[in-house]
């Protein structure tokens, strides 16, 4: 880990919690926000990653990792985990400062029935269910939403629909909302983040426009579908590939060996490189291969 100084930030904001940083009794970066603690943990390969947890009575040097049950993703660094934390500590102050407000819940939603509503604005609230939940916009709300990204009865969902409301209502939410709205747009409806801002998409910038790029320019390779460790040939992969990584009933699939520390995917999939990777005709791994003739 880095030997940066650990900051002692105070967040100005009159009743609001403070920012804390500290070590826990194990020596990894902890810190708290109110109610809310994170942590720098050590994962695979040298990887670390952010994990959560909630309510910790106990002085930071106390934590320890069993504290934490939330997974939030990799970090870079510990500079990266400062910045994070930071970052959340700006969102809960500005969310504090928007003042949503809950009410009762009876409505119904594609969803289900509403355990609870959050009132964002006239006409914007947020509907939780048992099971999942999303926005709910009033037709006075939703014509305001690009027509591109428009749905009909005025609900979105809270996967990635959400982010149409943020976006066209950015007014409404923080920061790092609104951040996180605009790359999910970017990434899962690059076309009418496009024609909404006027503005062309790198490569890096979309994963639906980065997974159309790569399709395009491996259609006539040779890409996985599907991988295990060969039980016939010790530290061997064998892999079956399609056309293009197509899956359906019609592709033509043919298996491959891969040396098992040069196997790993990437992020739309394995390219068989046939100058070094063999056609394999002989005893699978694949249960679902059992039976077949050889190709």
């Amino acid at each position: 880990m880095s030997d940066l100084p650990t900051p002692n930030t105070q967040d100005p904001t009159p009743g609001f919690p403070g920012v804390s940083f500290g070590r826990s009794t194990e020596g990894f970066p902890v810190a708290r926000i109110g109610d809310c603690a994170f942590a720098m943990l050590p994962g695979h390969a040298g990887r670390y990653y952010l994990a959560t947890g909630w309510k910790i009575g106990r002085p930071l040097s106390e934590w320890q990792r069993a504290d934490f049950y939330g997974h939030s993703g990799e970090l870079a660094d510990e500079a990266a985990f400062t910045a994070h934390v930071l970052e959340q500590a700006e969102h809960q102050r500005e969310k504090e400062a928007l003042e949503r407000r809950d009410i009762p819940a009876h409505a119904q939603t594609p969803w289900g029935s509403s355990q609870h509503i959050t009132v964002y604005d006239e006409g914007i609230e947020f509907h939780s269910t048992s099971s999942h939940g999303g926005f709910k916009l009033s037709p006075e709300r939703n014509i305001k939403v690009h027509r591109s990204l428009r749905a009909a009865d005025g609900f979105y969902e809270e996967d990635c629909a959400w982010a149409i409301v943020a976006i066209t209502f950015a007014h409404l939410f923080t920061g790092f909302e609104s951040r996180c709205a605009a790359s999910t747009l970017k990434d899962w409806e690059p076309d009418a983040w496009e024609a909404m801002t006027l503005t062309s998409l790198a490569p890096g910038q979309s994963h639906v426009k980065d997974r159309g790029a790569f399709e395009q320019a491996h259609a006539n390779d040779w890409v996985v579908i599907s991988a295990l460790r060969s039980n016939h040939h010790p530290g061997m992969t064998e892999v079956i590939a399609t056309r293009g990584g197509r899956r359906d009933h019609h592709a033509e699939e043919r298996r491959f060996l891969v040396p098992a520390q040069e196997y790993e995917v990437g992020r739309f999939g394995f390219i068989i490189d046939a100058a070094r990777h063999a056609k394999y005709d002989g005893p699978s791994s694949f249960a679902s291969w059992s039976g077949r003739n050889a190709a």
